[in-house]
């Protein structure tokens, strides 16, 4: 091809073939790739024979300890070593198995439970004897029981009420009251009734929820000189006149306490 060679000289040729001069002849062979790896990348640009410096797995080149899984799935676990691909698939027991795989990875069926004579599935919830109260669960061939969480109450234990076909207790609701009962002095009314705690002006009655309800009363009659009659909450105009401490009846005449000759009545108006 209008090139020189030297004796003994090697080189190569498009296509892969490797040539040699050799007593004025020029020898030239295929070249022979030793692959040492079972999944070897295509020979890269102006090379002749593949490499095992990754691997090539169902059309994709994978690099060099690259973990993947192939297209099929199935759990499986494959590695990329030297140009070898090394796969590893989950062991499943035969028959059944205590619980489904999360990634369903294995074609085995939940174990059933036999519990009190009768068959459940996996995963089925079932009341106890038809105690609503309690739950159970089939559970990989496992029974589990709970009970019916209840509710802190928040009334004293003697009022707690366990109702038929209940599974917790609710507060009874207290007895109604049937008077008021004075801590004070110890006196206990009845409901309606009504009385003076002490000061005139004002009245108390016992309500139907056992609590005291207090009113004080408002004086809105008047007069210059009122009598004020003990225990009575509001003076009095109609019974006569109070001048200077003393108490003269209705149109009673007196003396002035001022001037012995002025001369004075008590009117009632």
């Amino acid at each position: 091809r209008g090139i020189p060679r030297e004796p003994g000289t090697r080189w190569m040729e498009p296509g892969c073939r490797s040539c040699t001069c050799q007593g004025g002849r020029v020898l030239c062979d295929a070249v022979s790739c030793s692959i040492p790896c079972s999944h070897p990348l295509p020979a890269p640009a102006g090379g002749c024979c593949p490499t095992c410096t990754g691997c090539l797995h169902e059309g994709v080149a994978r690099a060099e300890g690259d973990v993947f899984s192939p297209s099929n799935g199935n759990c499986t676990i494959c590695v990329c070593l030297a140009g070898n691909v090394s796969c590893l698939s989950p062991e499943c027991p035969p028959g059944s198995c205590p619980s489904p795989s999360p990634a369903d990875c294995c074609s085995c069926t939940p174990e059933k439970c036999s519990f009190r004579g009768r068959t459940y599935a996996h995963g089925a919830q079932f009341s106890l004897d038809g105690d609503n109260c309690t739950t159970c669960v089939c559970q990989g061939g496992e029974v589990e029981c709970s009970f019916t969480p209840c509710p802190v109450l928040d009334c004293p234990q003697h009022q707690w009420h366990l109702g038929p076909g209940q599974c917790c207790s609710t507060c009874r609701d207290p007895p109604a009251p049937t008077g008021c009962f004075l801590d004070d002095n110890g006196m206990e009314f009845p409901v309606g009734q009504i009385w003076s705690p002490g000061d005139p002006c004002e009245l108390c009655i016992c309500q139907a929820d056992g609590s005291v309800s207090c009113q004080r009363t408002d004086c809105v009659e008047t007069c210059p000189y009122p009598i004020r009659i003990p225990g009575q909450c509001c003076p009095d105009c109609s019974a006569g006149c109070t001048y200077m401490g003393r108490i003269f009846s209705n149109n009673e005449t007196f003396p002035s306490a001022l001037d012995p000759c002025l001369s004075c009545i008590c009117l009632v108006r």
